[in-house]
């Protein structure tokens, strides 16, 4: 029962971890840009969210109610006015200009808030559970996390394949030259994308906080957790992007299980294993 038990764990934390590849997995999809600063974004929302809950008084997550079009509006910000000038042909730019506003956010956010781990308490879901079977119990707040991660994905699938903003992105991704030319402003595009992709940062980053403590420097292994969920699942695949995530947390909970130093390496070895295997992921999209 206990091995039942870490894997359904596993499965409810690669529902975090989705979370935290989508927004990546949709800029990536919409113009080939590898954010540097998305685990820099993830922990910046925590922060807003606890600054929301300090000024407030609001349940943590009640805060997503502010802070989810407050980082919307940053990540529409930063995509027109510091991003977009270096998207072209050279690869190399955007990469280097996000990896600046890595640097960035984290020297800010640990000039305001100091290296001091937080974390945001959100009461008794935290510690609630659901008895399945003898023996056999889930979290009530792990469980929400998967469902609303489950939810946000088919709302992004909605809005890229069934409305006009969708349409946008994929004429945008397929050709930004030729959309230009169909009268698609391509800067308002790829700012809508990101935020989006920030709008579902937010989120993440308002379940980071209340899931574990976070820290200015916690950014990059936030990073590397949804690069890897995004690689194991497909590139452009977001509904793979979630399977990606349940692989790498399932990994995870069987490596916390054998020997609690190897959670964090076993997903890693799962990540090189699916990069060896299949350099394209589980379920690449199909062109």
């Amino acid at each position: 029962m206990d091995w039942i038990n870490a894997l359904l764990q596993g499965v409810m934390l690669g529902g975090l971890y989705a979370l935290f590849a989508a927004g990546l997995s949709l800029i990536f999809g919409v113009m080939r840009l590898v954010n540097i600063a998305h685990g820099d974004l993830i922990v910046l929302a925590a922060y807003l969210a606890m600054v929301v809950v300090d000024l407030t008084g609001f349940h943590p997550l009640l805060s997503a109610i502010l802070v989810v079009p407050l980082m919307a509006a940053i990540g529409y910000g930063l995509q027109r006015f510091l991003l977009n000038p270096t998207i072209g042909n050279d690869l190399l730019s955007p990469l280097l200009v996000t990896f600046g506003i890595s640097v960035i956010l984290q020297n800010g956010l640990l000039s305001g808030f100091t290296a001091d781990s937080r974390r945001l308490a959100a009461g008794s879901i935290e510690t609630a559970s659901l008895e399945l079977l003898p023996g056999l119990s889930i979290g009530v707040l792990p469980l929400l996390m998967f469902c609303v991660s489950v939810a946000i994905i088919f709302g992004l699938e909605w809005v890229f394949f069934r409305t006009s903003l969708g349409r946008a992105f994929r004429a945008t991704s397929d050709d930004a030259e030729m959309a230009q030319v169909m009268v698609l402003d391509r800067g308002h595009v790829f700012g809508m994308a990101m935020a989006l992709s920030a709008a579902v940062v937010a989120i993440a980053g308002i379940f980071l906080a209340i899931r574990t403590n976070f820290d200015p420097a916690s950014g990059p292994a936030r990073l590397i957790f949804g690069f890897e969920a995004v690689i194991i699942g497909g590139l452009g695949n977001l509904w793979g992007t979630l399977a990606g995530g349940i692989v790498l947390g399932v990994a995870q909970a069987i490596g916390a299980q054998i020997s609690p130093g190897w959670q964090i390496l076993a997903g890693h070895l799962v990540f090189f294993a699916v990069l060896a295997i299949r350099p394209r992921g589980l379920f690449p999209r199909m062109d």
